[in-house]
């Protein structure tokens, strides 16, 4: 492992090599560090997020065997990107509509259709 913090910073997903301590990052490769929604952009229940961080465990026992890389991290995130649109789809989460930008960055939210 290098010396350098591996990240993988996405729309909704941001991974690091590394702890936090006092709103710092801290260097451990033997540990990666998941904040989910970093902007707030959706409405989120406990169990929303712990399906993402199970995911995101799993994610990441898959590649227990392979050596941690930008790469690995940013199939990861990006699994984890499609991950979080298909629980908006499912309406799990719902866009936050205090969020200081609604730009609908996974897609028109859902609405009833009138008859």
């Amino acid at each position: 492992m290098s010396d350098t913090i591996l990240k993988c910073t996405t729309r909704h997903v941001r991974i690091f090599t590394a702890i936090v301590e006092n709103n710092d990052l801290i260097l451990d490769n033997g540990h990666l560090t998941l904040d989910i929604d970093p902007d707030n952009e959706f409405l989120w229940s406990d169990q929303s997020i712990d399906k993402v961080q199970h995911y995101f465990r799993q994610l990441v026992d898959s590649q227990a065997d392979q050596e941690l890389s930008d790469y690995s991290l940013r199939k990861i995130g990006s699994l984890l990107e499609d991950f979080i649109r298909k629980l908006l789809q499912d309406g799990e989460v719902s866009y936050n509509p205090n969020s200081r930008v609604m730009n609908y960055s996974m897609g028109l939210p859902r609405t009833e259709k009138l008859l």
